[in-house]
Order: C-alpha cells, then structure tokens, then sequence
C-alpha cells in the first residue's frame, strides 16, 4: 500500500500548465529534465511516458535487437524483461544475492555468452547494486549496461547517485514511487549521441518536437529520420514532477523515520526477517521488505497477507519470479529450482506499507498488528 504525497505546489503548478494552453511537451517538459540533471548529477535526462518507455529506448539505442541476449534478474517487476523480447532478444536470467535481492554479480560472467550485447540490473526496492563489479564486467565483455532504477530515485553508492554512472539509468514516476507525476519515466545518461536517437525515438522518429516547430520564429519544417515511438512526458505531467523533484530529500527523511520506526519495533520479531543495509550506500527505501520465516514466525507468508489485510492493513509481494510466469516458463523452458534464491524470496518476502503521509497512529498499528499477530501464532 502507497499513497501519493500531492501538495499545493504541484496543484498550482498543474492549474498553471492547464490554464497556460500548452499541455504537450513544452517547457515544463524541459525544466523537469534539468532539475533531475542538476539532482542526479546526470550529464542529460530525457523525460518518457514510463520507466517501460525509458528501458526500452535504452535498449534500442544500445543496439539491442533479434538474437541478442541480456542478463538481468528474474526478481523483478515484468517491465524488466518484456522489454528485452520487445526489442526481439532474450532475456537471460540470473539468480539474486538473498541478502540485498539484487542480482548476484558472482553469477553474471558465468551467462555472458557470444550473443550477450547487455547486462540490466534491477535497483531492487531501491538499494543500489554493486555497480563497481557490473561496469568492470561490462567493460571486460564489451557489454552495455542499462540500470534500472525504477525504484531508485536518491539511492547512492558513496556520495555518487544511481543516474550518474556511465551507463543509462532508466527512473519510475508511477504514482507509488518516491516521486511521482502519475505515469511517467526518464532515462539518465552521459552519452549525447544517445540522448540525441531517445529524444527523437521517443517522440515518432521526428527531428524536431512540437514545441520547437511551434514556438514564434522557429521554422515548421521537421524530418523524419527514424522510425520511432510516441513516448513523449506532457506538460501536465512535468507539472508535477517539477514540484515533487523539489521535495525529495524531505521525502526521503520522512521515508527513513518510518524505516527506523519498523526496524526498532519489528527487531524481535520470530521469524521476521528485515531489510538490511550495507554501509557506504544510501537505500531510496521504496519499499520495505520484510521476509516471513515459515516455521518461526507460525504461518506462511500468504497467510499473513491474510490476515493483516483482516487488520485493514494493506501489504503487498515484491515480486514473484518472473522465470515462474507462465510466458517465460513455457517459452524458454525455465522451472522451480532453476534459481532457487529468487525463488525462496518469492515464497517469502511481504512489502509492509512506506509512504511519506503516514501518520504516528498507522505506522504504530503497522507494528503492532505484526507482533501481536506473531504471537497469537
């Protein structure tokens, strides 16, 4: 459960773009992008209509087509992959590290193959990944790296944010997400060449936006130069977003309260297993994830999703392994035991509520409700 922190300011901002005329993508498009560059530390960021849009213009413009393989990890929302089989390649998965749900770089070369083009790791609730061991990887390999970073918006390895690594770093502006315009995503990247094909992938293949060819004494002539998409963020949108990206870091101090709140209430909980963090890297805490231990805590995880959604307290699975979905299943042959890590964390993670209008009174029912429900066990 999550719900969106929508203030005055992105009120206002949104009456301004409506009552203004220019709902497309227009300036506000091209402020968004900037203060994200300006946080993120990224040489350019180019807006989207969603974090899918973002990974698959990344993939594209990497070159990723029919026949290719990227690695990435099945402990993950279905965007990840499907994005790879739009572009015609594989996905090639590979099993997680138990204790930050990341993918497991010990694994990665073992999967590089001839047709390997891509390694595409997965931020997981926002705890970053040993990005150090993937880009040496890709460096050995001559592989691409795409990030994504849905849920990673303020996550850092030492004082570098996720988006300012040399690779594309895809983001989430879903309405569950540290910030949020509704629906919309943005790719971060320090190669201009690409920024160049997304920004004219993203909107039709087309040289030139509308904002551009309709602004007073800006000529009306565009081209066509490839065949392209219509992946382009509205006005509307980066209204938004350029209010919530000011409010972050407060968004984060909230997010971190509540972690602290659960971690000291929940830290003698029988067979509950909470996050951990490694030092030297700043967690975005997108999501809260515990782990329920069968035998010690006294029931299975989908029965405490039961049974706190008794307690009006809604929780959620982050995620169930996409090898065990039925399209990957049948079409590439995959089955239980294939990567047992993700396939335990599946049985048994549970994403307790984090959002930042939580009250004292919530965050004390959350804790509460999971004690007394383990001991009643």
């Amino acid at each position: 459960m999550a719900i969106p922190d929508i203030g005055d300011a992105e009120l206002s901002n949104l009456i301004a773009c409506v009552t203004s005329g220019w709902l497309t993508t227009g300036k506000r498009n091209f402020e968004f992008e900037s203060l994200l560059e300006e946080y993120l530390g990224a040489q350019e960021v180019i807006c989207t209509d969603s974090c899918t849009s973002a990974l698959h213009l990344s993939l594209v413009v990497s070159g990723i087509g029919n026949g290719d393989e990227v690695i990435t990890t099945p402990f993950t929302f279905a965007a990840t992959a499907n994005v790879i089989e739009h572009c015609g390649a594989q996905p090639v998965f590979c099993d997680i590290d138990p204790q930050t749900y990341n993918i497991d770089c010990a694994q990665i070369e073992k999967k590089i193959t001839r047709r390997t083009k891509a390694i595409l790791p997965v931020h997981f609730a926002g705890y970053p990944c040993n990005l150090a061991r993937i880009y040496t990887l890709s460096r050995k390999h001559g592989l691409r790296v795409i990030e994504d970073a849905a849920h990673a918006m303020g996550s850092c390895i030492g004082e570098k944010k996720i988006g300012s690594f040399p690779g594309l770093t895809c983001f989430s502006f879903y309405a569950t997400k540290n910030i949020t315009t509704g629906e919309g995503g943005c790719v971060a990247l320090a190669n201009s060449g690409r920024a160049r094909a997304i920004r004219t992938l993203r909107f039709h293949g087309i040289n030139k936006d509308a904002w551009k060819r309709y602004t007073p004494g800006s000529p009306w002539k565009y081209d066509i130069v490839r065949a392209g998409y219509k992946n382009n963020m509205t006005d509307i949108v980066a209204a938004i977003g350029i209010a919530q990206i000011k409010r972050i870091e407060q968004f984060h101090r909230i997010r971190r309260v509540i972690v602290e709140a659960y971690n000291e209430g929940l830290k003698e909980c029988p067979g509950l297993v909470t996050p951990m963090v490694e030092p030297g890297v700043r967690h975005s805490w997108h999501l809260y994830v515990c782990r329920i231990k069968r035998r010690l805590f006294g029931m299975s995880r989908n029965q405490f999703i039961e049974t706190m959604a008794a307690n009006n307290i809604g929780t959620g699975v982050h995620y169930w392994p996409l090898h065990l979905h039925s399209y990957y299943r049948k079409k590439y042959g995959l089955r239980r035991g294939d990567f047992p890590h993700a396939e335990r964390a599946g049985d048994e993670v549970v994403s307790l509520p984090l959002y930042t209008t939580m009250t004292e009174d919530e965050i004390s029912k959350v804790i509460h409700t999971v004690k007394d429900i383990q001991q009643r066990r």
